[in-house]
């Protein structure tokens, strides 16, 4: 008798506890998939003034929630907003919005309200001119 025939019941038990732990999700931030549907979302909080975008320096190094900082991502550094919060910034120049996930502190500029990462500042059509008058809307709020 085979290892796989004496403890069929084990495995097969095994297997299932893999399969449901695969399934299941104990997190209970938001993930990016979460906006599909963004635009039907309630907004939380809402604030206005002039977003800036990272250098291309700081790709790489880390940020102030300990991930490495992507420029190729949808993230952005907020002085107050916890880790985690999710955000809709929207261009109050041309109506270009994207979401974004706070993972960052700063700006350090007073006059600015948000740092954007350089894809974030790419989908507001902002990287020539560097500064954009933004609308910030909290959709999620993050746990840190």
């Amino acid at each position: 008798m085979t290892f796989l025939e004496k403890h069929r019941h084990t495995v097969l038990l095994l297997l299932g506890v893999l399969l449901f732990s695969a399934c299941s999700s104990t997190r209970e931030t938001a993930d990016w998939h979460d906006f599909k549907n963004y635009p039907a979302r309630e907004v939380l909080e809402t604030d206005e003034g002039v977003a800036s975008f990272y250098h291309n320096k700081f790709h790489g190094r880390t940020t102030a929630n300990g991930e490495r900082y992507d420029r190729r991502e949808l993230t952005a550094a907020h002085r107050d907003f916890p880790f985690g919060t999710w955000l809709r910034v929207v261009s109050m120049d041309n109506g270009n919005e994207v979401i974004v996930r706070v993972n960052d502190r700063g700006p350090f500029v007073r006059s600015r309200i948000i740092d954007l990462s350089r894809a974030a500042a790419e989908q507001l059509d902002m990287l020539h001119d560097g500064l954009m008058r933004v609308r910030v809307e909290v959709l999620v709020w993050g746990e840190s």
